[in-house]
């Protein structure tokens, strides 16, 4: 594997409640040596009398000229994530040049509050472009873990070739995060991006985990108080392996459904119950706050997480969210997917997407897509394979032919979108996508039922789960079954799909460069295992102007 790490210090200077309905959620559709981690993971216990960083240190959403700093300070032992409680404690950050900290460019303080959990954020600007740095904070003499982050190229600039970290969906209870341990450990990623599904709601034994729980989550029953995702959040924040990746790189994250309630409309979610747990705006703005406030991510807009970053001349991002806006998940089978006046991003958001993939100057357009755009057809599967794919979509069991939580639910916003592109001669926009716990790689069809005689108006790349439940788990068998009989299946149904694998866990690269976007796929040999090891699967590319994926034999 060719490595483009970029050494900091070559970097030029510049800163308990009922239990949910369902036990069996929908997932949507269903070694190598390392380096050590860049910080010991802290204990996940109370702090000593003198303030303590027990949640790792983070940064996001990086820009040219700047990063986002994120901490959490425990600074008595009774101030726990969502006690409320604690004095207001200073907390001070620095940045510098290389890791011994001996070229500080930029400084600054901020005070941690009960009112915000205790969490800070530091917008530092006046950094220097396409630049590593390193990070730490400080309060009442102890000193946070150092950290490296990176500002991303300078808007003009002609980039050689940006790599990114794709993940999504990692449920505490089904495993370990090993997949953002190997991530840590590469050295070379520029961002690295998580597509949704951060934290599960749930209580303990409530989502699929093979039926063993390797860890517990904290707290045991379902979240719905601002309290209890405060500390879901802060449970997911003492894994060793989630911190050793927020220490390398900055991260660039968009919600889904399981940091709110699973199947997350404008108005409620399938995992609430109106009433018994609270009213559901109540519980909807409990989650958005301790997300924005355990998150190293800037709302553009209050409330929402869609935005758009640029790396130089070769990539935008533009970030959806595809919960808050949304009209509820159709039935099916009543024509109300195909009904205009039902959507999945909101008027106002197709419009900022549209509007910015048409005046877009760069050499590709990534779009960060909660849920899979390209349509899925899924009638052609067996019974005993419809079955248990039908129950991990949480869809009925017969008659099936689509996911209504996906894009497919919202086919004119679909066509919508798609038409733009078409209409404006807009090329090498990839979608890339978490949600399904599976990987797929797929063209974009304008008309699925004619392709490939239609033309496809871009590409997707999906990324499996980290470690919540595919289709081998659901039906407990040996990983690789399911995709062995499924795989083919599901290809010969829906010809804009090159490759699926519904069976195991892993990650994404994302490498791209002015010739080609490219996904390697990577795979973790058991999520139960805290040491579990990562081999490459597979990798696929889109060359720029095809809008069509093709297989490559070798990752990046």
């Amino acid at each position: 594997m060719t490595s483009r790490y970029r050494s900091s210090e070559n970097a030029s200077t510049a800163n308990s409640l009922p239990p949910s309905r369902r036990t069996v959620v929908k997932a949507a559709a269903a070694g190598a040596v390392l380096a050590a981690p860049l910080t010991a993971a802290p204990p996940a216990g109370a702090a000593d009398a003198a303030p303590a960083f027990l949640h790792g240190v983070a940064s996001g959403d990086p820009l040219p000229d700047g990063v986002l700093l994120w901490t959490r300070v425990t600074p008595t032992p009774e101030a726990i994530p969502g006690s409320g409680t604690g004095p207001d404690t200073e907390v001070s950050w620095v940045v510098a040049t290389d890791r011994a900290f001996t070229n500080i460019v930029a400084k600054g303080s901020v005070t941690a509050t009960a009112a915000f959990d205790h969490t800070v954020k530091a917008d530092v600007r006046g950094l220097a472009p396409a630049t590593d740095y390193w990070f730490r904070f400080f309060a009442g003499g102890t000193d946070s873990p150092a950290a490296r982050t990176r500002t991303a190229p300078a808007a003009d600039a002609a980039v050689e070739g940006l790599r990114f970290g794709v993940v999504s969906c990692a449920n505490w209870e089904a495993g370990h995060f090993a997949a953002y341990r190997h991530l840590a450990a590469r050295g070379d990623l520029d961002a690295w991006l998580h597509l949704g599904d951060y934290i599960y709601e749930y209580g303990t034994g409530e989502y699929g985990t093979r039926d063993t729980v390797v860890r517990p989550h904290a707290p045991a029953h379902e979240i719905v108080t601002l309290a209890d995702y405060r500390i879901r959040h802060a449970r997911y924040k003492t894994d060793p392996d989630l911190q050793a990746l927020h220490a390398a790189a900055p991260v660039v994250a968009i919600w889904d459904d399981h940091e709110i309630a699973n199947d997350t409309w404008s108005g409620g979610a399938e995992n609430h119950t109106e009433g018994a747990e609270g009213a559901w705006a109540a519980r909807q703005a409990a989650a958005k706050q301790a997300y924005f406030e355990w998150m190293p991510v800037r709302p553009a807009i209050a409330g929402t997480t869609y935005r758009r970053l640029r790396f130089g001349k070769l990539a935008d991002l533009s970030l959806l969210d595809l919960r808050s806006y949304r009209s509820q998940q159709a039935a099916l089978g009543n024509g109300e997917v195909d009904d205009p006046d039902r959507t999945l991003t909101g008027r106002a958001q197709l419009d900022w997407l549209k509007a910015g993939l048409s005046a877009s100057d760069t050499t590709w357009r990534l779009v960060g897509n909660p849920v899979m755009i390209a349509p899925f057809a899924i009638g052609s599967l067996s019974a005993e394979l419809l079955k248990p794919l039908a129950e991990l979509l949480g869809l009925p069991r017969e008659g099936l032919a689509l996911n209504t939580d996906q894009w497919d639910g919202y086919t004119d916003d679909r066509r919508e979108l798609l038409a733009h592109l078409r209409a404006n001669g807009i090329r090498n926009t990839v979608f890339l996508t978490g949600d399904i716990h599976m990987a797929w790689a797929n063209d974009v069809p304008v008309s699925a039922g004619t392709y490939p005689l239609s033309a496809s108006a871009a590409t997707e790349f999906v990324v499996t789960s980290v470690t919540s439940d595919n289709l081998d788990d659901i039906l407990k068998v040996r990983e690789g079954t399911v995709s062995a009989v499924a795989a083919p299946l599901i290809r010969a149904a829906n010809r804009h799909v090159h490759w699926v694998d519904t069976d195991r866990h892993g990650y994404g690269v994302l490498d791209i460069t002015a010739d080609r976007a490219q996904m390697d796929y990577y795979v973790l040999s058991d999520r139960t295992e805290a040491d579990a090891a990562s081999s490459w699967a597979r990798s696929y590319r889109t060359r720029s102007g095809t809008q069509k994926v093709e297989r490559v034999h070798d990752p990046v």
